[in-house]
C-alpha cells in the first residue's frame, strides 16, 4: 500500500459542500433504508401464501433453501439481450451465478430483465427521443424486479448508456441492500477509430458509398462485447469501479474469457457474504458524496462522456445527495488529463486497459490526493484495493499489484506528466444559460469561437443544407428544442462528420444545443445540454439566423453577442411542432411533461425548479 497522501484541498472542498447541501435529504434517505433493512433472509417473515409463491418454481436445492428461510437471497437483475453486443454475453451468466451463488450458501433468482436499447442503432432515428427516458424506465424496472422483497442482495447486469445508471437509480430505492454491477467486457479492437472517423467525413462529403461505409462500420463493431471508443458504455465501467461498485479490475475482461468468468462467479459469492454481514456493504451507505466526488474526479481524468453529466446528479439524487455542474466545473480546474482514448486519441479501450488501465490510473489519482481512499467498496474498505488487478493462477482468482506508472505513455500517463493541467469536461455559463463541453478531444486552436449563428428546430434540417453547400462558411450551429421537455434529449452525434468538414476546409465551427451530444462527443467545439431548454422558453428560443455567438472552452462562457435589451426584448421562437408520436413516443408523453432540467439530471424523479408551464408542452 502506498504512502497516504493528503487529500487535495478542492476535491476536500468540494466534497465538503456536497454535503453540506444534502445533510438533510441525505439523512432521510439513511434513515430510509435503516428501515427497510431486516436482520436474518427478509422472506423469513413473509406470509406462509407469499412465500409459496416465491418458490413455486424452484426445485432441488434451491426450493429447499427458499422455503428454509435460511440462506441469503440474491437478485439477479439484467439488460440481456442477444441484439446488442455489449448485452448479449449475459445470456450466460444466469447458470453460472446461481450455481457460485449455491456454493457460496445463497441462493440467487433471475429477479427480472430490465430494457436495453442502443443509441448507436438509433442515432439520428425517432427511437432516440426515447432513449434518456429509457435511463428512468430502466430505474422502475429495477425497483419492481427487487419489490418481491424476496433478496438480501442483487447483482446488476448492464454496461451502456442509459442502463448502468438506470440499474444505480432503482437500486438505491432499495439502499439497504448490499449490491455488486457484474460488466461484461469490451470487444476485441477493430477497425482504428481513425480510420472509421475518416471514412465517415468522406460519407458526409459524398466522396464514399454506402457500402465504403457500412464496410468500416461493421469492422469496427464486429463481435459481442462493449464498443471500443471512449463513450458512455465505457464511461459506465471506468467510473462504477472507481466508485467502488465492481470487483477490482474487471471493466475491461474481455467476454468469453476464464477471467471473465472468474470474476462473476466471485461477484457472485461475494455478494453472498455482503448480504450475510460479513463486510456490511449496502449500496446507499457505499455511495456516499466521497464515492461520487471519486467517479467525478475519475470522469474528468479521462475525458470521459458528457452524458455522465446528466447521470451523476440524476444517481446522487437517489441517494439523497445534491451534485451540481458546479461541482465538475471545480473539480476540472484541478484533475489533469490522464488519457487518450477516442475520440479524445487514437487508442481504444483495450489499449487502455494493457497500460494498467483502471488499475494504474487509480493509483496516480490516490498518490496525488484526488481521490478518496477511505471509502467502502464491495471489494472491502478503502479504494487501495482498486489499485489490484486480477489474474488466474492455476485455474484461481488472484489479485496483484498493478503498475505504479502506465506501460503506455501515448494512451496513459500519471500525475506528473498528464497530458493538459485540467480535466476533459467544462461549463460554459453566459446569457444564454448554462451548457457542457467536452474539451478533451479539441484541439486548443478550436476551443474559441465567434461566428454567426444559422439556426434549426431538427438536425436533419442541418444536414439538408450542409449537402447543399450553403454552410461552407465560419458557423456556429444552433439546434434548439432538442431538450428533455421538447423531446427527450436526444443524442445529435450523427452531425460529426459534417461538422468536421466544415472545420477542416478551415472554418471556424461550434454547435449549440439544448440536446445530448454523444459519448463519442469529437474535435467539434459542443456547447450541450443547454438550459433552460429552448421549449421552456430558454434564451436560445431568442436567438436568430445571423446573431454572432461566442463560444470560449477557455474562460468558460457562452454569449449572444446582441444587446440585452433587444435580446430580451425578442418573442421566443416556438420552432416547429415536434412529432410526438410513432417509434413509441407517444409512450412517454408524462415523461415529457415532468422531466427535471438538465442540470438537475434531466430525470422524472426529481423535476425541480422546473422552467415552463407544463400544460403548454406539446404532448
Amino acid at each position: 500500500m502506498a504512502t497516504r497522501a493528503t487529500i487535495h484541498p478542492v476535491v476536500q472542498r468540494v466534497t465538503e459542500r456536497i454535503r453540506s447541501r444534502s445533510e438533510q435529504t441525505r439523512r432521510e434517505y439513511l434513515d430510509r433504508i435503516s428501515a427497510a433493512a431486516a436482520d436474518g433472509p427478509v422472506r423469513s417473515g413473509m406470509p406462509c401464501s407469499n412465500l409459496a409463491h416465491g418458490f413455486a418454481a424452484c426445485s432441488g436445492a434451491d426450493r429447499i433453501a427458499v422455503r428454509g428461510e435460511t440462506k441469503p437471497g440474491v437478485a439477479i437483475v439484467s439488460a440481456y439481450n442477444d441484439m446488442l453486443s455489449a448485452h448479449q454475453p449475459y445470456a450466460e451468466y444466469p447458470p453460472q451465478i446461481k450455481d457460485a451463488v449455491r456454493e457460496a450458501g445463497g441462493v440467487a433468482q433471475f429477479a427480472g430483465g430490465v430494457p436495453a436499447m442502443c443509441d448507436g442503432i438509433t442515432q439520428g432515428r425517432a427511437g432516440m427521443e426515447l432513449s434518456l427516458f429509457s435511463r428512468d424506465v430502466i430505474a422502475m424496472a429495477t425497483g419492481v424486479a427487487l419489490s418481491h422483497e424476496m433478496f438480501d442482495g442483487a447483482l446488476l447486469l448492464g454496461v451502456c448508456d442509459k442502463i448502468v445508471p438506470g440499474l444505480l437509480i432503482g437500486a438505491l430505492a432499495f439502499g439497504h441492500l448490499p449490491t455488486i454491477l457484474v460488466p461484461a467486457g469490451p470487444m476485441a479492437s477493430g477497425l482504428p477509430n481513425t480510420e472509421k472517423s475518416r471514412i465517415r467525413q468522406l460519407f458526409a462529403e459524398g466522396k464514399a458509398t454506402r457500402e465504403d461505409l457500412l464496410e468500416a462500420e461493421s469492422a469496427s463493431y464486429h463481435s459481442p462485447g462493449t464498443c471500443t471508443f471512449y463513450g458512455t458504455a465505457n464511461s459506465n465501467q471506468l467510473v462504477v469501479e472507481v466508485m467502488g461498485l465492481h470487483l477490482p479490475g474487471s471493466s475491461f475482461v474481455a467476454p468469453g474469457t476464464p477471467l471473465r468468468r472468474a470474476l462473476t462467479e466471485e461477484a457472485s459469492r461475494r455478494v453472498v457474504q455482503l448480504a450475510r454481514g460479513e463486510d456490511p456493504a449496502p449500496i446507499g451507505r457505499l455511495l456516499d458524496e466521497r464515492a461520487l466526488v471519486n467517479g467525478v474526479v475519475a470522469l474528468l481524468a479521462t475525458g470521459g462522456s458528457t452524458n455522465h453529466t446528466l447521470h451523476l446528479p440524476a444517481i446522487a439524487a437517489a441517494a439523497g445527495i445534491e451534485l451540481t455542474w458546479d461541482d465538475f466545473a471545480e473539480l476540472s480546474a484541478i484533475v489533469p488529463s490522464l488519457s487518450r482514448v477516442y475520440p479524445n486519441g487514437s487508442a481504444d479501450i483495450n489499449h487502455f486497459a494493457a497500460a494498467g488501465g483502471v488499475q494504474t490510473l487509480v493509483g496516480q489519482l490516490l498518490d496525488a490526493g484526488l481521490l478518496h481512499p477511505d471509502v467502502h467498496t464491495v471489494a472491502g474498505f478503502g479504494l487501495d484495493h482498486y489499485r489490484k488487478q486480477p489474474f488466474l493462477e492455476d485455474g484461481e482468482l488472484v489479485w496483484r499489484d498493478a503498475p505504479a506508472e502506465s506501460l503506455d505513455p501515448d494512451v496513459l500517463r500519471g500525475v506528473q506528466d498528464p497530458f493538459a493541467p485540467d480535466g476533459g469536461l467544462r461549463v460554459l455559463r453566459g446569457n444564454l444559460g448554462s451548457s457542457v463541453i467536452k474539451v478533451s478531444a479539441v484541439k486548443p486552436e478550436n476551443r474559441v469561437v465567434t461566428a454567426p449563428a444559422r439556426v434549426f428546430d431538427d438536425q436533419h434540417d442541418f444536414t439538408a443544407l450542409f449537402r447543399s453547400g450553403e454552410l461552407d462558411q465560419d458557423v456556429v450551429v444552433v439546434i434548439r428544442n432538442q431538450g428533455p421537455q421538447a423531446n427527450g434529449m436526444p443524442e445529435l452525434h450523427g452531425l460529426t462528420p459534417s461538422l468536421g468538414v466544415l472545420m477542416d476546409r478551415g472554418h471556424q465551427v461550434a454547435l449549440v444545443t439544448d440536446g445530448r451530444m454523444s459519448g463519442a462527443s469529437g474535435k467539434i467545439p459542443a456547447a450541450i445540454q443547454l438550459t433552460p431548454e429552448a421549449t421552456a422558453g430558454g434564451p436560445l428560443a431568442r436567438v436568430r439566423d445571423g446573431d454572432m455567438i461566442r463560444l470560449d472552452a477557455e474562460q468558460g462562457t457562452l454569449e449572444v453577442l446582441v444587446g440585452d435589451e433587444d435580446f430580451a426584448a425578442r418573442e421566443p421562437a416556438r420552432g416547429a411542432p415536434a412529432t410526438q408520436h410513432g417509434t413509441g413516443r407517444e409512450l412517454f408523453a408524462a415523461f415529457r411533461r415532468s422531466v427535471g432540467r438538465a442540470d438537475q439530471g434531466a430525470s422524472v424523479f426529481a423535476p425541480q425548479q422546473r422552467t415552463g408551464a407544463p400544460s403548454d408542452l406539446p404532448v
